[in-house]
């Protein structure tokens, strides 16, 4: 069998679809059917961004329910629940505040799908339907990072499919708490402290004192922020060329293959490492392409620039 590992598609139904029938999906009438042999999987970040939310889903979910595909959440999912739940402890608020970065950051979604309506509940619900992560016989499948630690942190809130509950997301949303650092861990990546003074302006504008790291990579601890840091050249710039990496608690802790979407990355495809791929070749900008990697599960070592199928929109 090939696992067709699809990567973020934020809201970007038609690049969705262009790759789909690229890969030999023919739609039936009800959800894309795969060729013999296929099965897909989709690595997280369906919503926010583009301008083809609920289309994205409903042909998302659509294989999903036909038994055809496997999705795992992504940040962006996990944000929705949180920005449409109150806290249980403080009903005026809501899990996931309401400021204008993360009103911004959502903006798409509620466009096509109003708050509070019965189509935003229908959706919130479905989303709770899909696992944190997936562990197959063969491979690893998250979001951002494959943290056996922060999984062993999580999986007693989790559902034995490792979907979140109410309660999960009520503990997970708690900052300054190990399952709030689990949870960042698995759908956003390993970060490390910025020297003292350095503060960073991500893509939305937002001021970060810390930085995410190439957690793929080997040795950490004994990097330089400049080798394993994964921010553009301008912001790099501030960081002395020595500081190095600081309180960086990770190991892999697998021999699989792991996949993974999540890092806006850019170029021709390829492997991050022998045993990581990343599917997410940023498809919500102009200049990026929805990306897959084909898994053969009956030989998924050697990872392969050649498995990887990009639809080229433009």
């Amino acid at each position: 069998m090939l696992i067709d590992v699809i990567g973020d598609i934020h809201g970007y139904a038609d690049k969705l679809i262009g790759l789909l029938e690229q890969l030999g999906y023919v739609h039936n009438g009800q959800y894309f059917v795969p060729p013999d042999g296929h099965h897909a999987l989709f690595i997280g970040d369906l919503i926010d961004r583009g301008p083809q939310q609920v289309a994205t889903l409903e042909i998302a979910f659509a294989m999903l329910d036909a038994g055809v595909a496997d999705i795992v959440m992504g940040n962006h999912e996990y944000n929705a629940i949180a920005f449409a739940t109150r806290d249980p402890n403080n009903p005026e608020r809501y899990l996931r505040s309401h400021n204008d970065v993360h009103t911004r950051q959502h903006e798409a979604f509620l466009a096509e799908v109003p708050f509070g309506s019965d189509l935003h509940h229908y959706w919130l619900q479905r989303f709770y339907e899909i696992p944190l992560w997936i562990e197959t016989d063969d491979a690893c499948f998250v979001h951002a990072c494959w943290d056996v630690d922060s999984m062993n942190m999580l999986k007693p809130l989790l559902t034995a499919d490792n979907c979140l509950t109410p309660h999960a997301l009520a503990v997970t949303s708690k900052e300054h708490t190990p399952p709030f650092d689990a949870l960042e861990r698995v759908l956003k990546g390993v970060e490390t402290p910025l020297p003292d003074g350095i503060v960073m302006i991500d893509k939305e504008g937002t001021k970060r004192s810390r930085v995410r790291v190439r957690w793929w990579l080997d040795n950490l601890q004994s990097r330089t922020l400049h080798e394993i840091a994964r921010a553009p050249a301008s912001a790099l710039a501030q960081i002395p060329v020595d500081a190095l990496a600081e309180n960086i608690d990770f190991a892999l802790k697998t021999h699989k293959p792991v996949f993974v979407g999540h890092y806006w990355l850019a170029g021709e495809p390829e492997p991050l490492s022998s045993q990581v791929v990343c599917t997410d070749y940023s498809a919500a900008i102009d200049s990026g392409y929805l990306t897959c990697y084909q898994l053969d599960i009956t030989q998924p070592l050697p990872l392969q620039s050649a498995n990887f199928v990009q639809y080229l929109n433009d």
